[in-house]
């Protein structure tokens, strides 16, 4: 009987149980803070990496053979245009001079002879003295000795000119080189090894170089109006010392038509001002290239944007019913801490800026701060700092 009373009353027990949590528990909201989207005008830059490269660069090497007596420069010092910088042994080049000129007055002499006959000739020819073919004759060697007088004039030219190669001058200004070779060395014109080398760094080049898939991307952007180029792209350099980099500013001043097929990027050359001569060639530097304007620029913060299994840029949105909601969207730059979104975003979105590890999709979130500060001044437009970025990588 106790049995059947026992059995009886655990129903009754089990709904007592249940009667306590029978109200359902109510999941508190998250609080979030958002962000509207107001699109602006933003400057667009890229960082490239870049080399120095000297403005003008001239071997100097010699065009007549001989022992260089004489080195007439200062190692590592600047040099004008037309200085001379070595001295070789001339004293050959002077005799051929004075034989040019003795084979000259020679030739000048023959002329003058054959020219004396060849009148005398005339004459007698007129008064039936002597024949036609004589006078034909005495034509033909004055001609020929005319013609010596023009050879006879060239090697006295060239000796000259080999004589004055025997001093080494400089093809252009810049900075001097090493001496590649001492006082005493025998030198060729053909020689192989240069003698040294002078580099004009004032103003100073920088190649730049852009993948050939970023150039596609702004070619098509300028397209279909997305950005708007400038007239003159401009260029800023800063050099990292350690201690305060240096900034210069230029304009890019040509694009190579070719894309390099060993890295698949082109070149890009800037002109920047050296006047200190702190610029190198060779050295690597850090530059903002200016590609334009992006008239309605979307520029939300990095930490506003996730990863999908798929690996897509995402962010969370808030629709007007307060539900948050994943949304794939596709950056280019990076300006500072901030992304510029060109695809996925439109003015008044408001998307999530915080909490976002506790908001899924589907979510009934708890706006506590929409703002739209964030986007209007992120940076200094006038020179933006922008890390390249891949339209994928976001």
């Amino acid at each position: 009987m106790y049995k059947r009373m026992t059995l009886a009353l655990i129903p009754l027990m089990l709904l007592g149980c249940g009667g306590v949590d029978s109200a359902p528990n109510k999941h508190p909201l998250t609080n979030v803070d958002t962000l509207i989207i107001e699109p602006s005008s933003q400057t667009i830059s890229v960082e490239l990496p870049g080399r120095t490269k000297a403005f003008k660069e001239a071997e100097v090497r010699p065009q007549v053979d001989g022992i260089v007596i004489k080195r007439l420069f200062k190692e590592g010092a600047f040099v004008e245009e037309g200085q001379s910088l070595y001295q070789i042994d001339p004293a050959i080049y002077q005799a051929n001079v004075l034989m040019a000129k003795s084979k000259l007055e020679a030739a000048q002499a023959t002329v003058y002879a054959a020219k004396t006959k060849l009148n005398r000739t005339k004459k007698l020819v007129a008064r039936g003295a002597v024949s036609e073919q004589t006078l034909d004759d005495n034509l033909a060697s004055y001609k020929v000795a005319f013609a010596s007088l023009h050879v006879a004039e060239a090697s006295l030219h060239q000796a000259t000119i080999d004589l004055e190669y025997t001093k080494v001058n400089a093809p252009i200004s810049g900075i001097i080189s090493q001496s590649y070779i001492s006082e005493g060395a025998l030198v060729t014109s053909g020689q192989s090894q240069m003698l040294a080398k002078i580099q004009q760094l004032n103003p100073i080049n920088v190649d730049l170089s852009r993948s050939s898939s970023e150039v596609l991307r702004l070619k098509r952007a300028y397209q279909r109006g997305e950005l708007i180029m400038n007239s003159t792209p401009t260029v800023m350099l800063s050099t990292d010392t350690g201690d305060n980099a240096t900034e210069y500013q230029a304009q890019v001043k040509f694009t190579e038509v070719n894309v390099d097929a060993n890295t698949d990027s082109v070149t890009l050359r800037a002109e920047f001002p050296n006047d200190d001569r702190q610029l190198l060639p060779g050295m690597y530097v850090h530059t903002r290239l200016n590609i334009g304007q992006d008239p309605h620029a979307i520029l939300i913060p990095q930490k506003s944007v996730s990863r999908n299994s798929k690996g897509e840029a995402t962010v969370m949105l808030v629709k007007n019913n307060g539900i948050a909601e994943q949304r794939v969207i596709k950056t280019a730059e990076a300006f500072g801490k901030q992304w510029r979104v060109v695809s996925g975003l439109q003015a008044n979105d408001e998307i999530i800026i915080s909490n976002l590890q506790r908001v899924r999709t589907g979510d009934k979130v708890n706006v506590v701060k929409p703002s739209s500060k964030e986007i209007k001044a992120p940076i200094n437009r006038s020179a933006a700092h922008v890390i390249q970025q891949s339209a994928e990588d976001a």
